[in-house]
C-alpha cells in the first residue's frame, strides 16, 4: 500500500528491484496538448503542465518536447520553452544532428 508525502511523492516499497519505491501520482508533470508533429529527424509536441503543487517554483506551463531517432540505439529527446530561448552550453564534440531519422528502432518511444 502506497502513502503519498513530501512534495506529493508516493512510497510504495516494492519486493521486485526493478519498480521505482517512490514515484508521483498521475496528477504530476505534464500531458500532451494537441497533436504529435512529425519532423525530419523524429517528431515535435507541445506539453502542458498538470494542475499539481509546484516542486521547485516558476514551472514553467507549456514546454515544447522534441525527439530525435539518432540511431537504431540511441534516441535523443529536448525539452524546451517555446517562448524563452535560453543559453545552451556548445560541446565541441557533439554536432546537431540533421537526419534523417533512423529506422529499424530497438527501443519504443
Amino acid at each position: 500500500q502506497s502513502a503519498c508525502i513530501l512534495r506529493g511523492c508516493c512510497w510504495s516499497p516494492e519486493s521486485d528491484t526493478s519498480v521505482p519505491w517512490c514515484f508521483f501520482s498521475s496528477n504530476h508533470g505534464y500531458k500532451v496538448d494537441g497533436s504529435t508533429r512529425s519532423t525530419q529527424t523524429g517528431f515535435e509536441t507541445t506539453l502542458t503542465r498538470l494542475p499539481s503543487p509546484s516542486l521547485f517554483g516558476n514551472d514553467i506551463n507549456t514546454v515544447l518536447l522534441t525527439g530525435e531517432y539518432q540511431t537504431p540505439n540511441r534516441f535523443r529527446f529536448k525539452i524546451t520553452d517555446p517562448k524563452t530561448q535560453r543559453f545552451e552550453v556548445p560541446h565541441e564534440q557533439v554536432q546537431s544532428f540533421a537526419g534523417p531519422a533512423a529506422s529499424n528502432l530497438n527501443y519504443k518511444v
